[in-house]
């Protein structure tokens, strides 16, 4: 799990995301792409050596299908929503960069901000994954698994931290590869991924003693002082 298979894995993975950026691109000369594939790689690398060698159980539960017993409709729903607009945001980013040019292209600073802000996001998540060994990648009472309520770390800040470092990804990657279109569009996998934390917060209420009192102790679900 951690040898060459890691290796190879996270190419294959790092590799979907080079097809979504560079087939619309139509061009490999594009070194910005090329570092966040490279950003990309390297955190993915760093995630699976420093929280799952010593969490395998998350590792294998986030490798379950994404529609599982006992996951809430709505949430089925929402998570193919997600896998159906997160690519297309992707492959909108150079169509953005290369076709389509509908606001222009953010400066160098402005630029930088964002690789800033890919690198954070993806901090948060891991720090989140090191957090909670119940972080599955749907909605479900894992009873299985004994699941409690996590309020440490990260989940004293915000209540959904894996969402809040999707948030800054999302953003950064637009930003860093000078699209400030798709950073506007980003509203739409922000949208979803708002509507799973609601269904989520509903379901964890109703099943995992202890969430709604932790929904009073830590009062901000997504960003600190706003949401």
């Amino acid at each position: 799990m951690f040898g060459p298979q890691l290796v190879v894995s996270t190419f294959l993975k790092v590799a979907v995301y080079g097809l979504l950026l560079f087939i619309p691109a139509w061009t490999l000369h594009w070194w910005r792409g090329w570092i966040l594939l490279a950003f990309i790689f390297a955190g993915m690398i760093v995630t699976r050596l420093w929280v799952f060698r010593d969490n395998a159980g998350l590792l294998e539960e986030r490798r379950k299908s994404p529609m599982q017993q006992g996951q809430p409709f709505a949430d089925k729903l929402l998570v193919v929503g997600f896998l159906v607009v997160f690519p297309a945001y992707i492959m909108f980013i150079p169509l953005d960069v290369f076709r389509f040019h509908l606001f222009g292209k953010p400066g160098a600073l402005v630029s930088a901000l964002g690789l800033i802000l890919v690198a954070a996001g993806w901090w948060i998540i891991s720090l989140a994954f090191r957090e909670n060994e119940f972080a599955a990648a749907i909605v479900k009472h894992q009873e299985e698994r004994q699941q409690t309520v996590i309020d440490s770390g990260v989940y004293r800040v915000v209540r959904h931290p894996l969402d809040s470092g999707v948030v800054l990804l999302i953003v950064g990657i637009a930003l860093w590869l000078q699209s400030y279109a798709a950073a506007v569009v980003s509203v739409v996998p922000f949208a979803v991924l708002v509507l799973r934390i609601l269904v989520e917060e509903t379901f964890l209420k109703q099943k995992l003693t202890g969430y709604r009192d932790y929904t009073q102790r830590v009062r901000y679900r997504l960003i600190p002082l706003i949401w």
